[in-house]
């Protein structure tokens, strides 16, 4: 029951923020849109352009978390989870492919200049795009905190890039309001190396969890913790851990005394389970008991 409500609020939020990552999108291109055409400003247009595909990635998000929280079905037995990496390695494509963009785009400005108009327009409605995106992250923020969500992680970096790069826009029409124009491009290529490197860093998240890498250290030993703190416990080995979208999958040995009664074991181990259970209460958790003696030659440590 509480596995179920926990599932039901996580999906809750992970459509709010979905949604709320395409419609912010989608206003900000018409805004970026206008300013463009109005002002000429190569950095304006980076920004439309990390827009345009802010909306492609917002969109991919959207299916891939949908799909994510299918339940599994006799194909897919571990679930549907990693669906939100894959969306966060597709984002990560589609970053770095703007990226490379406003590079080309920025060198050609700075080999032919254009000098900007309507300025004021440009700065207005990037500090609309500045506000629009605050509350945007807010969103994302909660969601975060909430569900540990990989895709929702890597929309939000991606937003908090273009929180930068909007910053840095008005920084730049700022100055070529002043006479400064020749530095639009040379921000816009600033811009778009810092965009690379967050495309790295979303890429190498989605990478890793696609790899079945081991939860943090400090949720391991939290784990560890639960299962030795009963009292029937002797120890612990063989402990995996991994992540697919919204669930932790948790397999452990308990250590338990020789002549323990199997329905004496068995009901230990539900005892652990629970608790763990309690602690995560979407992962997917596997235990296994083995007598003491069995693991003597190993310590613990060095198997956990």
């Amino acid at each position: 029951m509480q596995e179920n409500s926990h599932f039901n609020e996580t999906a809750r939020l992970l459509r709010i923020a979905t949604y709320s990552s395409v419609l912010t999108a989608s206003v900000l291109i018409g805004g970026k849109l206008v300013a463009w055409l109005m002002t000429s400003s190569v950095s304006v247009l980076a920004s439309l352009v990390d827009s345009l595909m802010d909306v492609a990635a917002s969109l991919i998000n959207l299916f891939a978390v949908r799909y994510s929280l299918m339940p599994a079905d006799k194909e897919h037995r571990f679930g549907h989870g990693k669906a939100e990496s894959l969306a966060g390695l597709a984002q990560a494509t589609f970053i770095a492919g703007s990226a490379a963009f406003l590079i080309l785009h920025a060198i050609d400005r700075l080999m032919y200049p254009h000098p900007l108009e309507d300025i004021a327009v440009g700065i207005g409605v990037m500090i609309f795009a500045v506000i629009s995106t605050l509350v945007l992250l807010l969103v994302q923020r909660h969601v975060i905190k909430k569900t540990g969500s990989t895709a929702i992680r890597a929309d939000s970096l991606h937003y908090v890039t273009d929180l930068f790069t909007n910053l840095s826009i008005i920084a730049a029409l700022a100055l070529a309001y002043f006479g400064w124009s020749g530095l639009d491009p040379i921000f816009a290529i600033g811009i778009a190396l810092y965009i690379l490197y967050s495309a790295w860093e979303i890429g190498h998240e989605a990478f890793q969890l696609l790899l079945d890498r081991e939860l943090p250290d400090d949720i391991r030993n939290q784990i560890k913790q639960i299962a030795i703190s009963h009292a029937g416990v002797r120890g612990i080995h063989d402990m995996r851990t991994r992540k697919s979208g919204q669930t932790e999958f948790i397999q452990l040995h308990l250590e338990l005394d020789d002549h323990l009664p199997l329905v004496q074991s068995h009901k230990i181990a539900d005892e652990v389970e629970m608790a763990i259970q309690q602690a995560f209460p979407m992962a997917d958790i596997i235990i296994h008991q083995d007598p003491v003696s069995a693991n003597q030659s190993e310590t613990t440590a060095s198997s956990v």
